[in-house]
């Protein structure tokens, strides 16, 4: 797994040329009781408004040490999968996950755990590289990396059929839209990103 400070390095240009703007459109209006998913080193922190409730959920001790430290005081910081979310059926407003479901074990069962915890039209605010087209060169380049880059990724798959998984767990995913990351490395270019609705 990489460390905090390294992943943040790591992140930093996708942060300029994007991923800042693209969170700043997602998050700035979001309110209710809101859970994110993943929540790392705190990227996401600067652009929630002042209505939302914040519950932050990540994984990893290591991360979770420095969000912490970055964390306002009313926004608890727990540990937990994904897989198994800790909160109750039906008592959240929104969901975040941003570059987090690429690296969850079980996709369907952490979409399923989303649903269970959402209230009806609740939503899931996602930014998330995803496998390219099918047949296309670069699906073929990320088939053939895979393997090596979930190894030193902490288990990130760059095959990732997100759009499909959503719509098969219950997700209207009429306003996702695919997008590019405009970052060096070609294979975690393909980007969806938006807001998926509980059907």
């Amino acid at each position: 797994m990489l460390s905090a400070a390294l992943y943040d390095a790591i992140l930093s240009l996708a942060e300029r040329r994007a991923l800042r703007s693209w969170r700043r459109e997602l998050l700035a209006d979001l309110d209710g009781d809101v859970l994110e998913l993943g929540a790392g080193t705190g990227a996401n922190l600067a652009f929630y408004g002042d209505r939302a409730r914040l519950l932050l959920l990540e994984p990893d001790p290591t991360m979770r040490r420095r969000l912490v430290a970055r964390a306002p005081r009313a926004a608890p910081v727990i540990g937990g999968s994904a897989s198994l979310l800790p909160v109750a059926d039906a008592s959240l407003d929104a969901v975040v996950s941003t570059l987090v479901l690429c690296s969850v074990g079980q996709l369907d069962q952490a979409l399923s755990e989303v649903r269970r915890v959402l209230r009806p039209d609740g939503r899931l605010l996602l930014i998330e590289h995803v496998a390219a087209g099918a047949d296309t060169r670069l699906r073929t380049v990320q088939h053939l990396v895979s393997p090596l880059w979930s190894r030193v990724a902490g288990g990130c798959s760059l095959e990732r059929q997100t759009r499909s998984a959503l719509a098969a767990a219950g997700f209207d995913t009429t306003h996702l839209v695919d997008d590019v990351l405009p970052v060096p490395v070609p294979f975690v270019r393909p980007i969806l990103r938006g807001v998926a609705v509980v059907r």
